[in-house]
């Protein structure tokens, strides 16, 4: 077999075979434990930016085992994937050297970089499912091996939040599962396919294609947090920062709304969905969805918690554009994927911080920190202003594109969703940027660790918000440019309406 056949599946095992190492490592092991989680990173991200270069020349990679007849299991590369793949191995490299800094004097740490490791495998294995029947094998591993992740720090509270999460996300696959047998059983092997495979299904079976949409909705929905299947979210914010930061930005909402986007557009086809009012149900659950996460984020004084309803309401954007009809609200979703990955993220490592340096973990309790921790409160700033929409950041250039696809489509009612959501958004980010700049700091952290080198925390901590900051700032400033988010976006669009 050639190189092009194993690259999909060389990218999932360049963390698996990581991952089954860890687990067998001592505790003290850690220079050993380190170097397999770098050398799977970086080993990663080359055979990403190989695949990306292929991809976009029109290179097929494919690899396919047949278990039966009619049950193959398929890794393909296509736009659509490698975007999210590119998302993913990025950001598992600047998570994974922050997680290394964050727990590097707590227990059981070869169990968590063990379970990180298959964490990401799944999430990519997702993001490069070439059929229905290998996209839910991936999203069931994914589900399994965050749990340990969640339930890490072993308290009562941790124990909670980790059965929560699992009730939500078992029930959530249970769904998955019967949607895509009943699926296959309907119409044969379910392969994604640009513009869908359901276009020509025979009309007598519509209304269970129409029915099966809500199913596997329902299935993906809990993971992307749709109202009300969001429950779960909040109460994972138990976790260490490192797995909120990878429940939010890289893996298990990203996972849902990911497949989101794939059952409308390469299953369902985007002409069908929207002839059969699929679109319109989706656009109006989006919608609840983002306000609704808004306005309960407004009344979040812990900050993780907080940053909880930004997530279940920010990532439903991805979902909202998927529901407007016409390439450029597609391109407003698509990016949408990247940019809140790149903003969430450095809000979730930035509250680390504060929690790790200063005991800080409720809004109150934020007055003064933007001069006693400047580039963490820096770095967080940016990101809260992309999330709000503050050109020139990330977010901007989304709800940019989201609107512009909604005038161009005649949905007036989403931009005043769009309007409301940024106004929501401004309500609850910005006291929090003015207790951090313009308050004077307490005679006393509720837990102040001070750092002995020049910086406000170590480098491994201090580095990836800003980072990631940095790369937010950017995907907003050069949006334009070859080979960004938004031109990948613009690609996917292309292909999936065929212009």
């Amino acid at each position: 077999m050639s190189f092009d056949t194993w690259l999909p599946a060389a990218i999932v095992l360049s963390s698996m075979i990581p991952g089954m190492l860890i687990f067998l490592l001592r505790e003290e092991s850690h220079r050993l434990r380190t170097l397999l989680n770098m050398t799977g990173a970086l080993v990663k991200v080359g055979l990403v930016i190989w695949m990306i270069g292929g991809v976009y020349d029109g290179q097929n990679y494919e690899t396919r085992w047949t278990l039966a007849p009619g049950l193959d299991l398929v890794l393909r590369a296509d736009a659509l994937s490698v975007l999210f793949v590119a998302l993913s191995t990025l950001l598992w490299l600047v998570t994974t050297i922050y997680a290394i800094g964050y727990l590097e004097h707590s227990p059981n740490r070869s169990r968590f970089f063990g379970f990180f490791s298959v964490c990401v495998s799944a999430t990519v294995g997702i993001a490069l499912s070439g059929n229905l029947l290998t996209f839910v094998i991936f999203y069931e591993i994914l589900t399994l091996a965050t749990y340990p992740l969640v339930a890490h720090r072993g308290t009562p509270d941790a124990a909670h939040g980790a059965k929560v999460y699992l009730a939500y996300t078992m029930g959530g696959g249970a769904l998955l599962l019967v949607g895509a047998i009943w699926l296959q059983a309907l119409v044969g092997p379910v392969e994604f396919t640009q513009g869908g495979i359901l276009g020509v299904s025979p009309e007598e079976i519509r209304v269970e294609l129409i029915l099966i949409f809500f199913v596997l909705l329902g299935g993906l929905g809990v993971k992307a947090a749709l109202v009300p299947l969001h429950g779960w979210l909040p109460q994972a914010m138990v976790a260490p920062a490192p797995v909120s930061a990878l429940l939010h930005a890289v893996a298990v909402v990203k996972a849902g709304a990911f497949g989101i986007v794939r059952v409308v557009y390469d299953v369902y086809g985007v002409e069908f969905a929207y002839a059969n009012g699929l679109l319109l149900a989706l656009g109006i659950l989006a919608s609840v969805t983002i306000i609704y996460g808004s306005l309960m984020a407004l009344t979040q004084d812990s900050l993780k918690k907080r940053l909880a309803y930004s997530t279940v309401s920010q990532v439903s954007y991805i979902a909202l554009g998927t529901s407007i009809f016409g390439p450029i609200a597609t391109i407003g979703g698509v990016v949408h994927l990247v940019h809140q990955g790149l903003m969430k993220i450095t809000l979730f490592f930035c509250a680390g911080n504060y929690a790790e340096t200063l005991g800080v973990n409720k809004v109150s309790e934020m007055d003064g920190v933007g001069r006693r921790m400047p580039w963490t409160s820096l770095a967080f700033t940016v990101g809260a202003l992309g999330m709000i929409g503050v050109p020139p950041v990330a977010g901007f250039v989304s709800k940019w594109y989201l609107g512009l696809g909604a005038a161009d489509a005649g949905s007036n009612w989403v931009i005043a969703v769009l309007i409301a959501s940024s106004l929501l958004n401004a309500a609850y980010f910005l006291p929090i940027l003015h207790r951090a700049w313009f308050r004077p700091a307490p005679k006393q952290w509720p837990q102040e660790h001070r750092h002995p080198g020049r910086f406000e925390i170590a480098g491994a901590l201090l580095w990836p918000p800003v980072i990631t900051a940095a790369l937010a700032l950017s995907a907003g400033l050069f949006a334009a440019a070859p080979f960004t988010p938004l031109e990948w976006a613009s690609l996917i669009a292309e292909r999936e309406y065929g212009r």
